[in-house]
């Protein structure tokens, strides 16, 4: 009996330690993913997201779904130009997600929004990589972005035709025309 005691409490101390375990894994790899923005870590990145990953803008009901490719020789590469820094402000596992607050700036928003953005961020996963990031909650001044980015895009229209439409390019190109845009506009006193 006293036997039967002891293995019933070593498997469920095994069983604990295995749940503990990826609670921690599923913070470590939502951690992971941010540092991999920020560095612009394809090949850590490649090895966090499933083959393809759903994003969602609750607050302006916007969704996207990228291959893993795209997300990361596309949209990664284009924001990898704008140099910029996320800090994870809150971060907690609840179930199966991970919940974050969230940070980011750089030149692009530094520019249109003249601050950083935050947002909580809710991620999900397919057993151990990421299949789903929902962007909720996000504070943004949209009167200064907006006012921003029409000036912005009026001086490119009148002094830079060329550089139309790299506002609207997520590409690694697009980024690149968009930032020299920032800062020919800048410069242009």
């Amino acid at each position: 009996m006293n036997k039967i005691i002891v293995f019933l409490f070593l498997t469920i101390g095994f069983i604990s330690c295995k749940t503990s375990e990826k609670e921690i894994n599923r913070l470590e790899i939502a951690k992971q993913y941010y540092k991999a923005l920020n560095n612009s870590d394809s090949t850590v990145m490649k090895i966090l997201l499933t083959d393809s990953l759903l994003t969602k803008e609750t607050d302006y009901d916007y969704i996207q779904t990228f291959s893993q490719n795209q997300y990361i020789e596309e949209w990664m590469k284009w924001d990898s130009v704008f140099d910029p820094t996320y800090k994870i402000l809150e971060i907690k596992q609840e179930n199966e997600i991970v919940k974050a607050k969230v940070t980011k700036i750089d030149k692009r928003i530094n520019f249109l929004h003249q601050e950083p953005t935050v947002w909580n961020a809710v991620i999900r996963f397919d057993t151990d990589k990421i299949i789903s990031i929902e962007r909720t909650n996000v504070i943004f001044n949209e009167k200064t972005w907006g006012r921003n980015r029409a000036e912005l895009l009026s001086w490119i229209d009148k002094n830079h035709p060329e550089l139309n439409g790299s506002i609207y390019e997520q590409t690694e190109i697009g980024g690149t025309k968009f930032l020299k845009a920032i800062e020919l506009y800048k410069n242009r006193k």
